[in-house]
């Protein structure tokens, strides 16, 4: 396990401005192999620019950091969606992967699923992300299904819904923030 990982709540828009910061960095490194630079360019503008980041905190969407001391590491996004806690977001900078810094992560959403009374997390992901596939699989996540959704632009996700029930933990649909 690495030293100590810090999870920071984002409110403020200086930390907004380095999600948006990591987001570029992270989807251009990881993504343009998988999905191309035209769709990764869209999809950055369109759902993790300031202002995109800015309209899911103001929807409910709960953004946090991945610190270790003063480093950005990376970061991750979920909500609480009826039965279940949805991670919408989790990214490292790949010089951090592989390095325990994913399994804090899935730890603190863990406990942040105990908090809002859910027995799962849910998650999607590209259908050729084979790398996150396997790191999900070895985390407890199992393929429930498949999705495919237009996001505009002529672009769509090609998806996997993975799923990990979380035990002794019941879920309703009236939980409290976990912040």
């Amino acid at each position: 396990m690495p030293a100590e990982v810090i999870f920071t709540a984002v409110k403020t828009p200086h930390e907004v401005g380095r999600v948006a910061e990591l987001a570029d960095i992270i989807w251009k490194e990881h993504y343009i192999p998988i999905i191309g630079k035209p769709q990764v360019d869209y999809m950055l503008e369109h759902f993790q620019s300031a202002p995109a980041i800015e309209k899911q905190l103001a929807e409910g969407v709960f953004y946090f950091l991945i610190q270790q001391e003063d480093l950005d590491l990376g970061y991750l996004a979920f909500e609480k969606r009826a039965a279940s806690l949805f991670l919408s977001k989790i990214y490292l900078l790949e010089s951090k992967r592989g390095m325990g810094y994913g399994r804090a992560a899935m730890a603190f959403l863990e406990n942040s699923a105990r908090d809002l009374e859910c027995a799962e997390i849910a998650l999607t992901v590209n259908k050729y992300n084979d790398r996150s596939i396997a790191a999900y699989n070895r985390m407890g996540f199992q393929i429930t299904g498949g999705a495919i959704t237009d996001i505009g632009g002529g672009f769509t996700m090609d998806d996997f819904l993975m799923v990990k029930l979380l035990k002794n933990t019941p879920c309703d649909a009236t939980g409290s923030s976990p912040v």
